[in-house]
């Protein structure tokens, strides 16, 4: 028997729409933005990487020749490889440092707003800027800043970016000192939220300084640690300005990374079938990590 829509919920639903037209129409140029410049690229880069293409344009259907093109290709397990190194060498360098300037600023009564400014300072500046500034610093020979000072103490000049054993560290090295002040901040704002009657209680149980921190600031700060985990990994594996800025990708192919290579492939070499398929396989690397990061905000985000 069939039953008539309930008249009531029906009007509510109307109503329910009408009373957020004003919301409704301030999202709406947001949407078509990302709908436009976010969504639909995605989108058609997606479809278009099952295509041969002349100057941009499909023109025969190969199905997944141009992943097979990219997976075969000697670079792929280079590129992916350094694009792993990155990841593991900004948790290396990169990862302890925002909490521990968290932890000492927190406890800063004097310059205090003076001191998180000047960290966070390097986190406005433009990546291709900072990248060249880190780029002079590290040059070889007598010209670079750092074997200038090396100099002045009577050490040898070092090769920096010119030696493939130390690219990616010292690439790294730079992104820490520009992005370090943003996560600082994350981290700052949940150390200010800890109950300071928790802290207290610890002094009163004769905890030391290692100990409080072990035992009340840390699980404090654990869910905003684990979800700048997952989100340095995603940002990392992503850097693609920073090493075209201050390497090319070189020495010797040892700093090129997955989304440079797609560059390369794009507007060097011409290939846009293998850029696409290159950018949907990191697309989809991605993705699943951004799995675990939505997880992992479910869990501990509250």
């Amino acid at each position: 028997m069939k039953t008539k829509p309930n008249k009531s919920l029906k009007k509510s639903g109307i109503g329910l729409i009408r009373r957020n037209s004003t919301a409704w129409l301030l999202l709406l140029p947001s949407v078509l933005l990302f709908f436009f410049f976010v969504w639909r690229p995605i989108g058609i880069g997606f479809l278009y990487s099952f295509f041969k293409l002349q100057n941009y344009v499909p023109t025969e259907f190969v199905g997944f020749e141009n992943y097979r093109e990219v997976v075969t290709d000697m670079l792929f397990l280079k590129t992916l490889t350094n694009s792993c190194k990155y990841v593991l060498w900004s948790f290396v360098i990169g990862f302890i440092p925002p909490i521990l300037l968290a932890v000492m600023i927190n406890e800063i009564v004097h310059m205090n707003s003076f001191i998180k400014f000047s960290i966070y300072f390097p986190q406005i500046v433009p990546v291709v800027a900072a990248a060249l500034i880190w780029y002079f610093l590290y040059l070889p020979g007598d010209s670079g800043v750092l074997n200038i000072i090396l100099g002045k103490f009577g050490l040898p000049a070092n090769d920096w970016l010119q030696n493939s054993k130390q690219t990616i560290p010292l690439i790294i090295v730079m992104m820490t000192w520009q992005g370090c002040g943003g996560s600082m901040i994350l981290y700052l704002a949940s150390l200010q939220g800890i109950n300071q009657e928790l802290y207290e209680a610890a002094k009163m149980d004769g905890a030391g300084v290692p100990m409080r921190f072990m035992c009340v600031t840390l699980p404090a700060i654990f869910p905003i640690i684990l979800l700048q985990f997952v989100r340095q990994i995603i940002g990392v594996f992503q850097v693609m300005l920073e090493p075209m800025s201050m390497t090319d990708g070189g020495p010797n192919n040892a700093s090129v990374s997955l989304n440079l290579q797609s560059f390369k492939y794009a507007f060097q070499n011409f290939q846009p079938e293998r850029a696409l398929a290159l950018g949907v396989i990191t697309f989809i690397i991605l993705m699943i990590v951004t799995c675990f990061y939505f997880k992992a905000q479910k869990k501990f985000g509250d």
